[in-house]
This record gives structure tokens, C-alpha cells and sequence, in this order.
């Protein structure tokens, strides 16, 4: 049952460490009230007042009488200084006179162009010299600077002004002078105090020493816990807010925000306070600032910029981002539910699994921030006439996050990686991996990631697969192949995935299955370009296939066979002696072709093999048919490097046809679309 408080008079009251979650205390009087390392998550305050009780207030006016009074003392003592310029008599009380009149003007000077905490600094540096200078000069006129010196340090705290009264035994001219230099003290601690109630930085100095003190005995809310607390309406002068969590705390219409003590908050950005009051930062720059936690939710954030910014953890549900520069931005934890992120550049943002994009409303997104040279960078979709439907952007933006990384540099083996990334899907089944997309990055870099169960320990098995890589691009070639030979063909696949997207610098792979896992013991599809539009690709080569059985195939140059039974009178009309024939004829093609030695012992060894497994009484078809992919993947990548490759791949590739349909090699397979 959540604690009512509303409407009464809290005035003085201790909530300290109190359990406070969810009480309402709207419309109640809380001034003077300790709610400090209270836990006051969902409290509302709605149109609550806080701020300093009556008797505090009338205790801080007299204190600053007093001190106005002080003031006025060292006003009196610095025009005096001043009026020195006009004693003949001794020339220290001169030189002391014109260098009280020279640090005064200069600290006039730099405070209103520099503000408050410059000009101090200025005053302390004209101390040490001047101490260090006027050692020759009559022990008065010494006495004399450092009182001007102090004089004008301590009109830098002023928060009220007041003119004092004039009154000297001096003479006329002496008198006329103290008068005027006092006045002006007076009328420049006036003018400092109101440039700093209406927030100018330079100032900020003078206004936060008023604020602390104010805040002593006001409402305080230190290290209290003020998560999705909600202050609207509230009046919050002089509240202490000094290590309080402010995570999605709501501000809107608060009143007096720029009056609180923000200690280290995000409260102390002046920059923020309207657009947590009003919830309007169009156009708005926010570059580079730590705002963790912010509830910016509703709010019009047309075109800001949060280039290098922290959000972390912010509410930013139905938030207009429309064309907002996200570059660099850190969203961990941030919740987009429901916001617009059309037109938004989001290069290089940081999110994580923990980021929400639930009903996020995007039609398309720059990867780039634009530049004069090209406005439109790197569009998705690519298409500029298509959009994101509703609720695609986020399944667009999960796979970038979701995966395990796998990054490798110089020397890249594709063989190493296909065979690591096997063994570490069987060995860890419970990571559930499935590769999801692969990618060139530079000259001699690849990157491929996988999806992984939510619970996986990415860190583990990336430094498991890693263990595995480096054993493995050390082993002899042979030990390589002897591995290769244990394993399933679908290791083959992928090691020529990879070596595609090593050749060719455009090729991007968005791999949606992989057969590794004991739940998918089939092929792999995977959806990207080559130089193109590429869709759906089933195996390797970078043809596009569709389905199985009498569906289209879509082959090299977009050209589109209709398979309606591929080959199923060939098969009929072959016997198993026929098979051996063509295999016999296969291997004598092969031996006579002039192919590096590595290469033909590679074809040799694969078919043999595949001989082997079809001279069995029972052939075991499944095996033959694994080892003859292997064979064709071969053969047709010596058409790139070996110019005798391509006669013989010309001749080979009919057989390897006819051998696989009598394997029983499915229509849509990689065999068939030869």
C-alpha cells in the first residue's frame, strides 16, 4: 500500500533513509523537509512546494545585511585607497592609489567579459606581484594595496547590493572620491548579482555559492534514490538534489529548476533545464554532454544534435528524433519505445543488447553524417524509394548488436575459421550460435558475427574460438584436410563463403541460418550483394537459389531456369557401373590438367573418396554427394587463377551433373544450379 502524503504540511520533517517508493505527496508543503538516501522511486510531487522555511528565510536576510554592511566597509577602504592618487605628501599613498585604481578597473573590465572566477584569478596573480614589487615602497603604502587587493576579492561574493555610508575624515576631494568609488562598487555588485539570477555563465560562480548556502537548510533530497519520480508542477527553489539517482525523473512545467543545488547531476546543465521543463529541443546542440538517465520522453527533438553524448539509460519514449545526429551517441539501456528516428544519422552509435526499440517509428536512417559532397550518405534502405514498414527498423539494427564479433586480421584462413566455428557450436550447444552475417573490412581484415542464446558468455567463447583458430592456422596442410575430411560438408560451404567475401571488397553477407547446430542440419541461406543485389543465396558461388524441389533457380547473370525435375530421366537411365565410368573419366580429366599440385591431390583425394562411398553394396549416396560439392567448389575456383582451369571445368561440369543427379542431388542444390 503506497504512503499518502497529499495536501498536508510536511514543513521540517525527516524522511531520512526512509522506504518511500511510490508515496504520493502532491500538493504537499515539503519545505524544510530531509529526504535524504530516501528510496522515493514513482513518488509523485506534483505541484509539491519545496525550498527553505519562513524563519531560514528571515535568518539568510539578516545574514546578508550584515554582510552588506561588511561590504560597505571595504568599499570605504578601497575608495579611500583610490583618493591616495591626490596625496602630494608621500608618493607610496600615490603609487598605492593609482595601483588600486589600475587593479580596479582592469577586474571591472575582465569580470564583464570574462566573469566572475577569471577576474578573481586575475586579482590573486596582481597580489603576488604586486607584494613582490613594492617591497622598496613605505610599509603603509604595502598595507594599503593588500587591503584594496582583499577589498575586491570579497566583493566578488556578493549576492545582495546595498550602498553604504560615505563617512571619512578626510578632505573634501579624498571624501568625493571614496563616495564615488564606493557607489560604484555598489552599483557593480548589483549588476553582478542579477547577471547571475538570470544564469549567465560567466557568473555562474556568484550563483552557485548562493544557491549552496540556500540549500543548507531547504528541502534536500541527497543520495536519495528519485528514479521515475515525477515533479511536475512542482516548485522546487533551493532543493538539494547533491548525489540523487535521477533516472527517467519528470520535470515538465517544474518550477525554480534553475535554483536547485544540482550537485553533480545532470541538473547542473543550464543548457537542459527547458527542454526537461517544456520538453522543446528542436534544433537544440547537446554535443558531448553526460545527460545518463534523462526522461526526455514526448519531447521535440527534431534535428539535435547529440554528437559524442552519454544517454545512457534516458527515456526517450515518443520522442520525435526526426533527422537527430546520433553520431557516437552512448545508449546503453535507452528506451526509443515508440519514438521517431526517421532520417536520423546514427554513425558509429553505441547500443547494446539492453537498448529498447519497441514500436520504433523509422522510414530510413543514415549510417553517415552528410558532407557537402554527398547529403544522402549511406541510406538504409539502399533503395531510396523504399521505407522501413512499421516495426522493421528494429529487427534492421538487432542483428548489428546481438552477435559475437569475431574480428581476424593479417593472414586470414578460411579453412581455420570454418573448422573453429564448427567445433565451438559443438561444443558449446547451449550458445545456440548461428552465424548471421560476414564482411571484408580494409585489405587483409575480416569480421563475421553470430547470433548467440541471451545467456551465452560472448567473452568465453570468443576467446574459445580464438584458441581454436590460432591451433589450427599453424597445423600442416594435411592435418588440415584430415580434419576437413571428419567433418561435414558444410564446412566447405562456409570456407567458401569466406574466401568470397575475402576476393571481393563489395561483398556483404547477411546469413540468416546455418546449418551447424543439431537443430538445423541443413544448408545455410544467406541474403546480401556482390557487386548487386543478391538474394538468398544456398551454398556458395554467389548464385542466388530459391527453394527446393520444382522452384526457380536463380543462376549467374540472372538468368532463371525452371528445374521441373532436373535430370530425372538421366537418372533412371544410369546404372551404378555408369557411375563408376564417369568418375573413372572424371579423375583421368583431372590428372591430365595442368593444375598446381595441391590442388589436383585436393580433387584426387575427394574422388577417391567419393568412389569409395558409392562402391559400397548400400552406397552411401549423402557421402559421395559431399565429397563431389567438394570437388566442383574446387574446380570451378581454378577458372580465376589457372587458365587451363577453365577448359576443364567447360568438360567437367556436365558429369559432375549427371553423377549428382544419380545421388539423388536435390533440384534447388548448388550441383544442379552448375
Amino acid at each position: 500500500m503506497f504512503q499518502d502524503y497529499s495536501h498536508q504540511n510536511l514543513r521540517g520533517r525527516s524522511f531520512k533513509g526512509q522506504d518511500l517508493a511510490g508515496a504520493n505527496f502532491s500538493y504537499a508543503d515539503i519545505r524544510g523537509a530531509d529526504f535524504s538516501g530516501a528510496n522515493l522511486v514513482c513518488a509523485n510531487f506534483t505541484c509539491a512546494k519545496a525550498g527553505l522555511q519562513k524563519r531560514w528565510v528571515m535568518f539568510l536576510i539578516i545574514l546578508l545585511w550584515l554582510w552588506s554592511g561588511l561590504l560597505g566597509v571595504y568599499w570605504f577602504i578601497y575608495g579611500y585607497l583610490v583618493s591616495r592618487i591626490f596625496d602630494g605628501a608621500k608618493l607610496g599613498n600615490q603609487i598605492a592609489g593609482w595601483v588600486s585604481l589600475s587593479i580596479l578597473i582592469a577586474f571591472f573590465l575582465l569580470t564583464i567579459h570574462r566573469g566572475v572566477k577569471k577576474s578573481s584569478e586575475m586579482v590573486w596573480l596582481i597580489l603576488v606581484l604586486t607584494l613582490g614589487l613594492a617591497i622598496p615602497f613605505a610599509y603603509g603604502g604595502i598595507l594599503a594595496i593588500c587591503c584594496g587587493v582583499i577589498g575586491i576579492l570579497t566583493s566578488c561574493f556578493a549576492f545582495i547590493g546595498v550602498f553604504a555610508f560615505i563617512f571619512s575624515k578626510a578632505g573634501s576631494t579624498a571624501l568625493t572620491i571614496t563616495s564615488f568609488v564606493a557607489g560604484a562598487l555598489a552599483l557593480f555588485n548589483i549588476y553582478v548579482g542579477w547577471r547571475a539570477l538570470k544564469g549567465d555563465e560567466k557568473y555562474l560562480l556568484i550563483g552557485n555559492i548562493a544557491v549552496l548556502i540556500a540549500a543548507t537548510r531547504s528541502t534536500s533530497f541527497c543520495n536519495a534514490d528519485l528514479t521515475n519520480a515525477n515533479f511536475t508542477k512542482a516548485w522546487l527553489k533551493g532543493a538539494n538534489f547533491k548525489n540523487a539517482v535521477l533516472i527517467s525523473t519528470h520535470w515538465f512545467n517544474v518550477k525554480m529548476l534553475d535554483r536547485v543545488c544540482p550537485g553533480n547531476t545532470y541538473l547542473q546543465n543550464i543548457q537542459l533545464h527547458q527542454l526537461l521543463i517544456r520538453g522543446q529541443g528542436q534544433n537544440m546542440s547537446l554535443d558531448r554532454q553526460d545527460i545518463r538517465g534523462v526522461n526526455l520522453k514526448g519531447a521535440n527533438l527534431k534535428d539535435a544534435s547529440f554528437i559524442g553524448t552519454d544517454l545512457s539509460g534516458a527515456n526517450l519514449q515518443n520522442a520525435d528524433l526526426t533527422r537527430a545526429k546520433l553520431v557516437q551517441t552512448q545508449l546503453d539501456a535507452t528506451d526509443f519505445t515508440g519514438a521517431t528516428l526517421t532520417g536520423a544519422y546514427i554513425q558509429d552509435w553505441g547500443i547494446t543488447t539492453d537498448t529498447k526499440f519497441d514500436g520504433v517509428r523509422c522510414e530510413y536512417v543514415y549510417m553517415r553524417l552528410p558532407t557537402q559532397d554527398n547529403p544522402d550518405p549511406h541510406r538504409k534502405p539502399d533503395n531510396r524509394q523504399e521505407t522501413f514498414a512499421d516495426g522493421e527498423f528494429g529487427d534492421f539494427i538487432k542483428p548489428i548488436f546481438d552477435t559475437l564479433d569475431l574480428y581476424h586480421s593479417q593472414g586470414v584462413d578460411p579453412r581455420a575459421i570454418a573448422i573453429s566455428f564448427k567445433q565451438l557450436a559443438e561444443n558449446y550447444p547451449d550458445a545456440e550460435l548461428e552465424i548471421v552475417a560476414m564482411e571484408k573490412r580494409g585489405q587483409d581484415k575480416f569480421w563475421h558475427g553470430a547470433k548467440t542464446a541471451i545467456t551465452a558468455d560472448k567473452s568465453e567463447l570468443s576467446a574459445k574460438y580464438f584458441d581454436s583458430y590460432n591451433q589450427l592456422k599453424n597445423l600442416p596442410d594435411r592435418e588440415i584436410k584430415l580434419l576437413l575430411a571428419e567433418k561435414e560438408n558444410q564446412i566447405r560451404r562456409l570456407e567458401n563463403m569466406i574466401m568470397t567475401a575475402l576476393e571481393r571488397p563489395n561483398f556483404y553477407s547477411n546469413v540468416e541460418q546455418v546449418g551447424f547446430m543439431t537443430n538445423n542440419p541443413g544448408g545455410f541461406s544467406i541474403g546480401g550483394s556482390v557487386g548487386g543485389n543478391v538474394n538468398n543465396v544456398q551454398g556458395d558461388n554467389n548464385r542466388a537459389v530459391q527453394g527446393d524441389n520444382n522452384q526457380d533457380v536463380l543462376g549467374d547473370n540472372n538468368r532463371v531456369t525452371q528445374q521441373n525435375q532436373v535430370g530425372a530421366d538421366a537418372a533412371e537411365s544410369l546404372t551404378k557401373e555408369d557411375v563408376f565410368k564417369l568418375l573413372a573419366e572424371l579423375e583421368n580429366l583431372i590428372q591430365r590438367a595442368e593444375l598446381p599440385a595441391d590442388t589436383k591431390e585436393e580433387v584426387v583425394e575427394d574422388l577417391s573418396a567419393a568412389k569409395k562411398a558409392t562402391e559400397k553394396e548400400k552406397p552411401n549416396k549423402q557421402r559421395a554427394l559431399d565429397r563431389l560439392t567438394s570437388v566442383a567448389e574446387t574446380l570451378e575456383k581454378t577458372t580465376k587463377t589457372v587458365d587451363s582451369g577453365k577448359q576443364l571445368w567447360t568438360t567437367a561440369k556436365p558429369i559432375i551433373v549427371k553423377i549428382a543427379t544419380w545421388l539423388g542431388a536435390a533440384a534447388g542444390s548448388h550441383l544442379l544450379g552448375l
